[in-house]
C-alpha cells in the first residue's frame, strides 16, 4: 500500500504507525520533519508550504516505485505532507515505512526523504519575526538556482 496525502491538517504519527503496521513486519521506520525556530540568524515564526498537487503526487508515486525496486520486502509506504502554515515545532512531513527487517525500513525512509526533497515540487516560505519572509529551495532539489 502506498498512502500519499497532502493536507492542511496536523500530521498524526500514531495514526501513521497504525496504518503501516503489519503482523508480517518487524520494523516501522518513521521520519518526521518539523519546523525549527531559526534560520541564518533569524527567528522563524512558521513555514508556509505550497505544491503543484498533481505533479507532486506523481513524483511521490515514482519514489514509491523506486523504493519497492530497491527494497522488495517493503510492505507499506506512507508519505504525508502539510500544506499551508506550519508553526514552529509542528510537523511538515511524515514518512512511515514498514518492512520485515529494520535495515530495509530505515534505509528506505532515508532514501524517501532525500528524494522527496530533491524531486518533488513542494515550495516553502520561511516567515520571520521581523516581518520579512523568504521562499527557500532545498539544497537537494534538481531545479535549485546556482546564483
Amino acid at each position: 500500500m502506498n498512502d500519499i496525502v497532502f493536507t492542511n491538517d496536523a500530521l498524526n504519527v500514531q495514526a501513521a504507525v497504525d496504518k503501516v503496521s503489519s503482523e508480517t513486519c518487524g520494523a516501522v521506520s518513521i521520519f518526521l520533519g518539523t519546523t525549527r525556530n531559526h534560520f541564518n540568524g533569524k527567528k522563524v515564526l512558521r513555514l508556509d508550504y505550497e505544491c503543484y498537487g498533481q505533479m507532486a503526487h506523481k513524483e511521490l508515486e515514482k519514489i514509491c516505485e523506486r523504493l519497492r525496486e530497491k527494497w522488495p520486502d517493503i510492505l507499506h509506504i506512507l508519505i504525508h505532507h502539510r500544506l499551508g502554515s506550519v508553526p514552529v515545532k509542528e510537523s511538515s512531513v511524515l514518512i512511515a515505512i514498514s518492512s520485515p527487517h529494520r535495515v530495509d525500513a530505515m534505509a528506505a525512509t532515508q532514501y524517501c526523504i532525500d528524494n522527496l526533497k530533491a524531486k518533488v515540487p513542494i515550495w516553502k516560505k520561511e516567515v520571520y519575526d521581523d516581518g520579512t519572509n523568504e521562499w527557500m529551495e532545498n539544497n537537494e532539489c534538481s531545479w535549485k538556482s546556482t546564483s
